[in-house]
């Protein structure tokens, strides 16, 4: 073997044993004629000093430079009283090397890879991502993740779940301009599609006997991508037979719970279940941020009568919704503040911002401070005692559509809770239940709030009167703002799943030309099932603490899914798309 120790692994208990490393020069410095090398490997870092009486190895490290290569044998000792570094795993001892090696020499790296990493931008760092995760920060996250998984399987074992894979060359679904299509060479004009999950085979696991499965899973998703995006990501994918949403949700729950007691030393009380409904009224979304104490107030019904336009227009639409932010102590809050939040919240599509800043309950409508007071005076005290203000308070208000109110003021909840720092907690993980089967489109149409295989919670014939006041067996996962799971129980009668297809505007040929497999499946005696699946890449990014899933794969791509390291995706030679059948056209071309 090259080596006998890992560098971070040693400690006072090796003192006097002479060992031998391989790793890369983190840091050199030359103090006085003795050479300092600090060397790193995934293990972590330890400092060999390196004295002018061993003139060979002296010479070695003489030559030595930042990301060199190198062997290195020596002897374990105690740094020097007042040289100790206690910040560093192996900082009171050090190796005094008497023999180094060469392995291989390095340029100057495009960024430096130790302390002095500063304001390097993401496009380099994806350029030289092999470069990057040298970085000991990008070591202890990825190593980190292996730990994750490392668990997760372990965790799963222990309770009956099998791992099993399933393809990844499959049909496209019926939401296929999300797919990424590989064509088939034996079958010209035809092509597999990579799966944005293994939804419909892991349900086939559970009708063929497999009563429990786990994978952890690549999925692929071809859309426009966001911090918490990927093209390519990882699910933690679990399906089961025979057991109620209340079972899968309290296993899974388990098991995140062990992680994260047993990674970062954060115990979960047992998590709370919000229902959807729930979740919109006073949260504004479906994945509350429950770190942030404030509440949104429904208000419509106190300005049905008002002559203020903004406040009344939604106040009477069916469509519409107004809301009502209570800030406390957010009547300090600068003008300058305000308009900023009014930019953001212009993001979601609000028209504008209306506040008001509560001075002095006492004095009445003269202890206000807002330019919308004069149009809803006759009802403003009954509104600022609704939402329970308190002098020193800054209320602010949404009126448009749902949606847009939802989206807007949902973001700002959480953006204000956070800018004023009125946090209650680290972590605020809870379960969201109870999700509506079906959301109504632009166009007057039914779409499905998660897959149409999803159980819902009422009978065919009251699914087919009343399809919009249908909820669904359905639960996510959600932490710190963040869905990180989401599953549901699935449909697994036949009757029902025409019920579904129906809600939708699937009709029979279209549901047997892309579902036949599992619709005869459902055939031959298909048991009560039902699973979840996690975001693994998400899931470590908030475990980590890192701002991105980029930072947490170890080759991810960029916001718009390119490889800068390999530069994929690139054009293929014109051989390859000749014995696929695929001519390319050009953009403008096909514009024409």
């Amino acid at each position: 073997m090259m080596r006998t120790h890992y560098c971070g692994e040693l400690n006072e208990q090796h003192i006097d044993q002479t060992i031998t490393l391989a790793g890369w020069v983190h840091r050199r410095r030359d103090h006085g004629g003795v050479i300092f090398l600090d060397m790193r490997d995934r293990d972590g870092l330890v400092q060999v000093v390196i004295d002018p009486d061993t003139p060979e190895a002296f010479a070695q490290a003489d030559k030595s430079r930042s990301e060199y290569v190198l062997k290195i044998t020596g002897r374990v000792r105690n740094r020097y009283a007042g040289t100790e570094n206690p910040n560093m795993p192996t900082g009171m001892i050090e190796v005094l090397g008497k023999d180094i090696e060469i392995l291989a020499e390095s340029e100057t790296p495009p960024f430096p890879l130790n302390d002095d990493f500063t304001n390097v931008g993401e496009e380099v760092r994806l350029k030289y991502r092999f470069l990057d995760m040298r970085r000991p920060e990008m070591l202890e996250r990825m190593r980190f993740r292996s730990k994750v998984t490392s668990k997760i399987r372990t965790y799963l074992d222990k309770h009956g779940f099998l791992d099993v894979e399933t393809p990844v060359l499959t049909r496209a679904t019926p939401e296929g301009a999300r797919d990424y299509l590989v064509p088939s060479r034996t079958q010209p004009g035809s092509f597999f599609a990579l799966p944005q999950s293994p939804q419909l085979f892991k349900q086939l696991l559970m009708v063929s006997g497999f009563d429990r499965y786990y994978q952890i899973a690549k999925c692929f998703r071809d859309e426009d991508l966001r911090a918490d995006r990927q093209p390519e990501f990882t699910q933690i994918d679990i399906e089961t037979s025979f057991l109620s949403d209340d079972d899968i949700m309290n296993i899974t729950e388990t098991m995140a719970r062990e992680l994260f007691d047993e990674l970062l030393g954060v115990k979960f009380e047992p998590l709370q279940r919000m229902t959807y409904a729930d979740a919109m009224r006073d949260y504004a979304s479906d994945k509350p941020d429950l770190r942030i104490p404030m509440k949104l107030v429904d208000v419509a019904d106190l300005m049905q009568n008002v002559e203020f336009k903004v406040f009344a227009g939604p106040a009477k639409d069916p469509k519409g919704r107004i809301v009502a932010l209570r800030v406390p102590g957010g009547g300090a809050m600068p003008r300058s503040q305000i308009d900023e939040y009014t930019k953001f919240v212009g993001i979601y599509g609000a028209k504008g911002l209306a506040y008001i800043k509560v001075n002095d309950l006492a004095a009445g409508i003269e202890g206000l401070q807002s330019p919308i007071v004069k149009f809803i005076e006759p009802i403003v005290l009954e509104l600022l005692q609704r939402v329970g203000a308190e002098n020193g308070d800054l209320v602010f208000f949404g009126a448009d559509k749902a949606k847009i109110v939802n989206d807007a003021m949902g973001a700002l909840r959480v953006r204000v809770g956070h800018d004023l720092k009125l946090a209650t907690c680290e972590w605020a993980p809870l379960w969201v239940v109870d999700f509506p089967m079906f959301e109504e489109t632009d166009d007057g149409h039914w779409t499905s709030v998660h897959h149409p295989f999803t159980m819902p919670k009422c009978d065919v014939e009251t699914l087919t009167s009343n399809p919009g006041a249908a909820l669904s067996v359905a639960y996510d996962f959600v932490l710190n703002g963040t869905e990180i799971g989401g599953g549901s129980l699935r449909i697994y009668n036949m009757d029902m799943q025409k019920a579904v297809f129906k809600a939708l505007g699937i009709s029979d040929e279209e549901a047997n030309e892309k579902f036949s497999f599992l619709l005869d499946a459902l055939k031959y005696g298909a048991p009560p099932h039902g699973g979840l699946a996690f975001g693994l890449d998400r899931l470590i990014m908030l475990m980590t603490g890192a701002t991105s899933i980029r930072d947490v794969i170890a080759f991810p791509k960029t916001k718009t899914a390119e490889c800068l390291m390999t530069h994929a995706p690139a054009p293929v030679d014109a051989k390859q798309l000749r014995d696929l059948g695929i001519r390319v056209r050009e953009k403008e071309k096909a514009a024409e």
